[in-house]
């Protein structure tokens, strides 16, 4: 993008505390006034933006515009940075997470993570998803293997693998791994999916499969999917929050956004296709 968008994009920037009204009924998360510095570079300028209860919610722009640091806030991986510094809130069911006293290994459990490769655990198939539910105190051999093909059949894994569930997870293809830490995380019982690029390492029919999964998982859980691939967010979006140096520009319904964008820096975005 050119150096002109950057400047227009602080001169033509939405006010997204008011768009953010819109999207206010029933949310499991808001953001409110967050901001994030990493050392002395801001990464996250004044950010507000509510999550709603159920379906997708696309955090949508060019790589290196705060997506991820943004999406990594919900379930407080930015702990891992000892030189990050935040202001503001993120209330997650009334409860601000950033709070020092916030239980974040209870907070990891109720955000789902799918990173941008897959990340199978050592050992079986099986394994991978007994070890979740051994987290959550489920010891029974006989209940664990009904949910073990309870939360493969979720991600439409259970066909393909139900006759080698003792063999490695590492036999897997990439698009299999993937939809296996996927059964994984949902085998805690989050509330929220957090899924960063999680079809970027994927051929186009294992990217096809996750993003069906997320259409159908969209139905009972919160999910917030990072991604710079607009036909992508065209597809799977039920709610676009389109970020561009560190600051969501413009956000609201695809229909609206995409149809009809506010600022010069989404219209040129959008013109590029990406």
């Amino acid at each position: 993008m050119s150096t002109k968008t950057v400047d227009l994009a602080s001169k033509t920037q939405i006010d997204s505390r008011k768009i953010m009204t819109k999207n206010s009924s029933k949310s499991i998360l808001s953001v409110q006034s967050l901001n994030l510095w990493h050392g002395k570079q801001q990464t996250l300028k004044n950010i507000h933006l509510n999550i709603p209860e159920k379906g997708i919610t696309v955090l949508l722009g060019p790589s290196g515009c705060g997506k991820t640091t943004l999406l990594k806030t919900f379930n407080r991986l930015t702990d891992i940075y000892p030189d990050i510094r935040t202001e503001g809130a993120v209330l997650f069911k009334g409860q601000d997470i950033l709070n020092k006293k916030t239980d974040v290994y209870s907070l990891r459990q109720q955000m789902g993570l799918l990173s941008q490769r897959p990340h199978p655990l050592p050992g079986s198939i099986a394994d991978n998803i007994r070890y979740a539910l051994k987290l959550k105190g489920i010891s029974n051999k006989t209940e664990q293997n009904h949910r073990i093909e309870f939360f493969l059949q979720k991600v439409a894994l259970w066909e393909e693998v139900k006759d080698r569930l003792k063999s490695s997870s590492g036999s897997l293809s990439i698009g299999q791994q993937q939809r296996l830490c996927l059964a994984r995380g949902l085998a805690i019982e989050p509330k929220v999916i957090l899924a960063d690029e999680p079809t970027s390492a994927l051929d186009p029919i294992s990217s096809r499969k996750i993003e069906e999964q997320f259409k159908e998982l969209s139905q009972e859980y919160s999910i917030v999917l990072v991604t710079h691939i607009l036909r992508q967010a065209k597809r799977l979006a039920d709610y676009v929050a389109f970020m561009y140096f560190g600051e969501i520009i413009e956000q609201g319904l695809p229909g609206e956004l995409f149809e009809n964008p506010q600022t010069d820096t989404l219209k040129e975005y959008l013109s590029v296709g990406h």
